[in-house]
């Protein structure tokens, strides 16, 4: 039992750090302390330690040995190669979404759509429409019945939520995002799998375009 609190104490630290990196709390270079990160978090150094070393692995943390851990984040190389094979991911997965769906999951998509779309009717909706472009995507990856793909697809989400709240809130990007939405919407409905994949692969690709990222 100790084991299995020890086990998920370090992971509730590691998701913690995880999205405070990726949500832009701690810059790049920022030095993450162990004393001062346990403290703020109620637990001691040795999850913290674990957690880091996790951190380091996935490339969102660098260990310099006594020194300390530092922030490395994700560069912009980084979100273009992310929205790159998101682009084919995010296409496959619209795909076997479009077979597997359920009615439950479209009248789910077709709710998320009128929500943002009286949220773009208010105005400065920036935030609004970024949190339901994520609920979007998230039940087109459920519906892909693809647990392996719903873990890479949420896991690169994560990684550029920084990036795709930057893009959703500039001008005019925020109603395209939304139209190519019901877009991918509606081919899902008519069960036409390829248009359904090429048009999520298109709407990463417009995403990425839309930060000025070279390719």
């Amino acid at each position: 039992m100790e084991v299995y609190e020890d086990h998920s104490l370090r992971g509730r630290v590691f998701e913690r750090l995880r999205e405070d990196i990726l949500s832009g709390v701690y810059k790049e270079k920022d030095e993450l302390r162990e004393v001062s990160i346990g403290e703020e978090l109620g637990v001691s150094r040795t999850p913290v330690r674990e957690a880091l070393r996790q951190l380091e692995l996935e490339g969102l943390v660098k260990i310099i040995p006594n020194k300390g851990a530092y922030v490395t984040g994700i560069t912009q190389a980084d979100v273009r190669d992310i929205y790159k094979i998101r682009s084919l991911l995010e296409g496959l997965c619209t795909r076997w979404a479009t077979e597997h769906i359920t009615q439950e999951q479209i009248l789910e998509l077709e709710e998320i759509m009128l929500l943002s779309k009286f949220h773009l009717k208010k105005g400065k909706c920036a935030e609004q429409v970024s949190v339901l472009d994520g609920r979007f995507h998230k039940v087109l990856y459920e519906a892909s019945d693809s647990r392996v793909l719903e873990h890479v697809l949420s896991d690169f989400h994560k990684y550029v939520k920084m990036a795709r709240r930057i893009s959703v809130g500039s001008e005019g990007r925020a109603e395209k995002s939304v139209e190519e939405h019901r877009q991918i919407l509606e081919a899902i409905k008519r069960k036409d799998a390829d248009m359904a994949e090429e048009l999520a692969n298109r709407h990463i690709m417009n995403a990425m375009a839309n930060l000025h990222i070279e390719g």
